[in-house]
């Protein structure tokens, strides 16, 4: 347990002093380490922070800062044990407890990320009917996978990982319903499934039918215009009220801690 305890702690300074190439462990170890990457974290990390940022390295430092949590937590339950006889009957005990620091510092960012998008899902929800309004425009003039390919450009940045997304499947010969789909199941908001639905069918048919449905998604984008209009409208009232009632309560107050004042000179 000695060996074990002393290893640790060398292995971290080795680590903290840039002495161990931790780029060169992960680029061996990279097939591992990736089997612990979930399926929606460079999606995330995209709606978070932007197709600029560097996915790997985030997700180094992610694996790097849980390594260091395991092995403090393990040296520092260790050396707090005292004689060998306790340390060799608690030695597993205080692996479970290092590999669920391990589990908790790897699994917080990821959480951090879910709940950012969680929070963001309201402004999704008020930013998607003037992106397909925009899409509408372009749908006029191009078909349907080359309006969006065409629209990730000036399309807000929390929408650019999904319609990547969506428009490698189709261009990777996925003929189906399923990239407008997953798109909605990504940004599960108002009427997103029904509007990728409309977008789908606008892909399809006849250039009569696609007029007729052009008609139809335009007429329903507008309403969605209307009520994201509203939304953003209530918003502003009821901060507003919360602003006047704020006013009036500190108003209140203040008047009544005068009167108090002017009651205890005149006593």
């Amino acid at each position: 347990m000695e060996i074990i305890l002393v290893g640790a702690i060398i292995i971290f300074v080795l680590i903290y002093n840039n002495t161990i190439d931790k780029d060169k462990f992960f680029a061996d170890n990279q097939k591992y380490l990736e089997a612990l990457k979930e399926d929606d974290y460079q999606f995330l990390v995209y709606a978070r922070y932007g197709e600029d940022v560097d996915v790997d390295q985030l997700y180094s430092k992610r694996v790097t800062m849980a390594f260091v949590a395991f092995l403090v937590v393990l040296v520092l339950s260790i050396s707090g044990n005292g004689s060998a006889e306790i340390i060799n009957s608690q030695f597993f005990l205080n692996l479970i407890l290092a590999c669920a620091a391990f589990y908790g510092a790897f699994k917080l960012p990821y959480m951090q990320l879910k709940n950012y998008y969680k929070q963001h899902l309201h402004e999704i929800d008020v930013m998607l009917p003037y992106y397909l309004k925009s899409l509408e425009i372009l749908i006029q003039h191009y078909t349907v996978p080359v309006a969006i390919g065409k629209s990730i450009t000036d399309a807000p940045d929390i929408f650019k990982p999904g319609l990547r997304r969506m428009i490698d499947r189709i261009n990777a010969g996925d003929a189906t319903v399923d990239p407008y789909m997953e798109f909605a199941n990504t940004y599960p908001v108002r009427d997103s499934m029904r509007m990728m639905r409309l977008l789908y069918r606008l892909g399809i048919g006849s250039q009569e039918r696609k007029q007729e449905r052009l008609m139809m998604f335009s007429r329903t984008v507008s309403s969605l215009q209307n009520k994201a209009r509203e939304t953003k409208y209530k918003e502003r009232l009821n901060h507003m009220e919360s602003q006047t009632m704020i006013m009036l309560v500190v108003t209140g107050v203040g008047v009544m801690v005068v009167i108090l004042i002017s009651m205890m000179m005149m006593f």
